[in-house]
């Protein structure tokens, strides 16, 4: 049970995962937020030319309808295009600002993210069990808590604005209907003001439990981890398998170069490095194979099967090892060393001869 708890933070590739199925975290009062404001704002800006727009098409309604006893199709068929054109112009601009806001809104969260794979039916959403744990689960609290405090909040700043400017609400009716349209815009306004002020806050803390409930979601549980790290960089026990199977076939590669080398240097039984060294071809003499303990053994063995001078000295063996891998030159500071050994090879090699 321990090993199944979800106490891990997502990785980078589980949450990439997630995005591509849609799961992001999202905050709805935030795009309400910015709807509202750019509604409202963008009427208090536009109003002059709303209002112009509806009241000329008020009046040619109203001189159409003073010249007509009945509705008749001509009579619609006159008003209709009229009607459509006051619409597009009063309406059509506010709505586009609200969109595009929404939109904007929207995307700064999802970072402009679209997948069709929301709107799959999933069988588990219309199951009543789970439903039944929707109900009751921590993210419809928090939104019952949430729409509670909304409602509470509007209300109050709803009564205290109409209780404040009552007298001048009742006297709009002897007011020109443009200055009382203005000023029931301007207090309409003032009031959407506040609720926008007060409900970004509530925004803001609903932005913030939506990221901690996400992160709460998407938690993996440190088996998760393992299969996901065996999926992304291999089973380490294939991986070892592979790495054994590289080690012996490059075992197998120098054993097979060392008949062919000119010394092999020993310390006892502890190290063994084979030289080859070609004047014409090689700027210095080149490590073909060296090992440790068993494989030192095995190193020097094949070289004595096969006539090859093994030398033993202590520090230059254990100093080769160490400091050249297998085909590679040898160090500069070996230089002088290996190459008394070497003369010493040639000039047994010219008595044997």
């Amino acid at each position: 049970m321990a090993a199944d708890s979800k106490t891990e933070k997502a990785t980078p590739k589980k949450r990439r995962d997630e995005r591509k199925e849609g799961n992001i975290f999202f905050s709805a009062d935030i795009v309400s937020v910015a709807g509202v404001f750019g509604t409202f704002y963008s009427m208090k800006l536009l109003f002059p030319g709303i209002y112009d727009t509806v009241s000329r098409f008020m009046e040619k309604f109203l001189t159409l309808g003073g010249g007509t006893t009945a509705a008749s199709k001509d009579t619609l068929a006159a008003i209709f295009p009229e009607f459509i054109s006051a619409l597009i112009k009063a309406g059509l601009p506010i709505m586009l600002i609200s969109v595009s806001l929404a939109i904007v809104a929207t995307g700064a969260q999802t970072k402009f993210l679209f997948t069709a794979k929301k709107f799959r039916p999933k069988l588990r959403n219309i199951s009543p069990i789970q439903g039944i744990k929707k109900l009751f689960s921590l993210r419809n609290v928090v939104e019952l808590i949430k729409n509670i405090i909304k409602v509470i909040l509007l209300s109050v700043i709803l009564y205290t604005a109409l209780k404040g400017d009552f007298t001048e609400v009742v006297r709009t009716m002897d007011m020109d209907i443009k200055v009382s349209a203005a000023f029931m815009l301007g207090l309409a306004l003032d009031m959407v003001l506040k609720v926008v002020l007060i409900f970004a806050v509530i925004a803001a803390f609903d932005y913030m439990y939506q990221w901690w409930e996400y992160e709460r979601q998407i938690k993996m549980s440190k088996q998760e981890v393992k299969e996901e790290l065996k999926q992304t960089e291999g089973n380490p026990e294939i991986k070892g398998k592979i790495r054994d199977i590289q080690k012996q076939r490059a075992r197998m590669r120098m054993m097979q170069a060392v008949p062919g080398a000119d010394v092999i240097i020993r310390n006892p039984t502890h190290f063994a490095v084979a030289l080859k060294y070609d004047m014409e071809k090689m700027a210095a003499p080149v490590v073909l194979a060296k090992g440790q303990d068993e494989l030192a053994l095995r190193i020097v063995r094949v070289g004595e099967e096969n006539q090859v001078t093994v030398i033993e000295n202590k520090q230059l063996a254990r100093g080769l090892y160490a400091a050249a891998e297998v085909g590679q030159e040898i160090p500069r500071e070996y230089y002088g060393a290996v190459a008394e050994i070497l003369v010493y090879v040639y000039r047994l090699k010219d008595k044997t001869e």
